[in-house]
């Protein structure tokens, strides 16, 4: 598994702008992988570098990892550190790191000719995460529409992966006809939801009359989560709605109300990202997953903070806020060993790469977010439906701790 040649090149992400694309030959294998990018993105997330930097960045990786042991994922993951030099990839950027560092397992992977879930997750990773589809959005993902940034659903009464994607793709379209009999005019968002000039409480209430129809017609269980991306909303002092703004205090008691309302099984970034007390507080209150994305952004340090105070009970995991496949792992250890759920996740500028569905299995993970249409969307979901098909004996994860 000696790494004979690593390259670099500019590809596009589903935005139309431009990414980094790592290919990692060794003597018996090959891995290749793309960085995403997100629009709402957390102030601690790992720094990406100009693309346009690519020829110096790429000799600076290349010439320190050709010759080493692709399946050394830990020693080369701490090298790309050393040749960043920075605690947040801001020399030769997360995007750069992440990209090499998936491409390396992969090469590894395929050098045993074995899957990356596999690799990574061991003999033993047989189980599937149920998909959180992202059906209506607003926020950072389509200004004008909603101001809670996506309303999402879990198909939970799913038997398979496969019906479970079929289930979000029903609500997805239902919702669609749904607009079109209220005369509301939608068009897609950046994950492929629809973005309609609605309030969050029709928001609401459309969805769930969506959801009611296919569970009507299918027979199968699908409950709703929201991303606030509050603190795309948080102007320092206040939480700023088109129709309101809420304190901390009445920002908690909004979405503990909502959750109560509407049954929610999962919530994402509910307050701002440095409100560790806000998030704990809110963790008390409601009985379902309070997941945070920007407060802990795949951070071991933030992870533990947020521990130490039981802000949240959920992390979403990114592999390109942390910058590497090893501390990818590490901050989804820290969250398990504490009892934290795992969410695995896609970002809103998005490649065909389907990285994170090996990952998703690999980490024995809840959920992962991938939305619910659009070829980079679906490219994650097919290689779930493909994984399914060679385990052995496939089963759902158990979401029995949240359907109490």
């Amino acid at each position: 598994m000696i790494i004979e040649e690593v390259c670099h090149r500019i590809v596009f992400d589903s935005r139309g702008n431009e990414t980094v694309e790592a290919e990692v030959f060794t003597t018996s294998g090959y891995g290749s992988a793309i960085a995403p990018a997100g629009a709402s993105v957390g102030k601690n997330e790992a720094v990406s570098a100009d693309v346009t930097r690519l020829p110096e960045i790429s000799k600076k990786i290349r010439e320190e990892l050709i010759g080493l042991d692709a399946s050394d994922q830990e020693g080369i993951d701490s090298i790309l550190r050393e040749i960043d030099g920075t605690d947040n990839f801001s020399n030769i950027g997360g995007n750069f790191a992440i990209a090499t560092s998936l491409a390396v397992a992969k090469s590894a992977a395929n050098s045993l000719g074995i899957p990356l879930f596999t690799y990574i997750g061991g003999c033993f990773s047989s189980t599937l995460p149920y998909p959180l589809g992202n059906v209506i959005g607003g926020g950072a993902h389509a200004p004008g529409s909603t101001d809670i940034q996506e309303f999402l659903v879990i198909p939970v009464g799913a038997e398979t992966f496969f019906e479970a994607v079929k289930t979000n793709v029903l609500v997805h379209k239902t919702l669609k006809r749904l607009f079109s009999d209220n005369n509301l005019f939608s068009a897609k968002g950046d994950e492929g939801a629809w973005a309609v000039q609605i309030t969050d409480d029709r928001a609401f209430e459309i969805l769930q009359n969506a959801i009611d129809e296919v569970t009507d017609e299918t027979g199968v269980e699908v409950r709703m989560g929201i991303d606030v991306a509050a603190s795309t909303l948080w102007n320092g002092e206040e939480y700023v709605y088109r129709n309101a703004r809420r304190n901390s205090e009445d920002q908690i008691t909004y979405i503990s109300e909502l959750a109560e309302r509407y049954n929610l099984l999962y919530i994402e970034d509910p307050l701002h990202e440095d409100d560790y007390d806000g998030f704990a507080e809110l963790t008390s209150m409601v009985d379902c997953m309070v997941c945070g994305d920007d407060i802990f952004t795949t951070n071991t340090e933030r992870i533990k903070k947020g521990i130490e105070v039981g802000a949240g009970n959920t992390v979403l995991i990114k592999p390109n806020q942390i910058g590497t496949l090893t501390d990818t792992f590490q901050a989804v250890k820290l969250a398990r060993d504490n009892g934290y759920s795992v969410v695995i996740s896609h970002r809103s500028g998005e490649t065909t790469d389907d990285s994170i569905s090996h990952l998703s299995v690999a980490f024995n993970s809840e959920l992962i977010k991938t939305g619910v249409v659009g070829g980079e969307r679906v490219a994650k979901l097919n290689e779930l439906v493909r994984i399914e098909e060679m385990l052995e004996s496939p089963e759902m994860v158990s979401l029995d701790r949240w359907l109490k």
